[in-house]
């Protein structure tokens, strides 16, 4: 049929290029899993609670910057769960590196008649918490996806459980839940890593290598 000049004709309009979009979860799950990996070892104590400064860098470029990145490239993908998990732990690492940078010392200066220790892992302990609270319902969440995701937000709720109570304690019984924390926080960095390499290991090989529980496609 013959088209009247000057009318659009959405047939002959060019189409977009066919872009397939390459799966995020990999990386936020790197990104969340090296930066955990290196806190952790400090929380165990196998390093001087100084080095904790060191790890702003890799919080920062990697675990906040990267990790986020990825949640946005979920979002894209229609991904809910990814795109909420990543982008709120790469907000975490932001406010990580917010705290230990800066605020840490501000809120220590607004109470002048309590301790800066007191002040400051009062304050941490309900941040620890808070996220606590918000990894347990990502847990669950999360049950409709691979095991091995799931086992990671298990052992990371758990950890943020602990350190917040390690915060909370007295020097002695703090300590302890922190570094107990820790090991958790380490098996949790080891199984956001395995998950890691599963995904983009499956991905290179176009099968199957290494399993994540992943359910069935039906």
């Amino acid at each position: 049929m013959q088209r009247t000049p000057g009318t659009y004709d959405a047939a002959q309009a060019p189409k977009p290029p066919d872009i397939s979009l390459a799966d995020p979860a990999p990386l936020g799950l790197a990104g969340f899993g090296l930066t955990t990996l290196i806190l952790m070892v400090i929380d165990i104590g196998w390093l001087n609670g100084g080095a904790t400064v060191g790890v702003l860098a890799v919080a920062a470029s990697y675990g906040g910057l990267a990790q986020f990145v990825a949640g946005l490239w979920a979002f894209r993908r229609g991904n809910t769960f990814a795109a909420t998990a990543f982008c709120s732990f790469g907000a975490f690492w932001f406010s990580y590196v917010l705290l230990v940078w800066f605020f840490a010392a501000k809120i220590a200066s607004t109470s002048p008649t309590v301790s800066t220790a007191q002040v400051v892992n009062g304050f941490i302990g309900l941040f620890l918490l808070s996220w606590g609270i918000f990894t347990t319902y990502m847990a669950i969440a999360s049950l409709a996806g691979a095991k091995a995701v799931t086992v990671v937000f298990v052992l990371l709720a758990v950890t943020f459980y602990l350190l917040a109570i390690g915060a909370w304690g007295n020097d002695a019984a703090g300590a302890g839940f922190t570094r107990i924390g820790g090991i958790v926080g380490l098996l949790t960095a080891i199984a956001a890593l395995y998950t890691s390499f599963a995904d983009v290991t499956n991905a290179a090989m176009k099968r199957v290598v290494l399993p994540t529980g992943a359910p069935s496609a039906r």
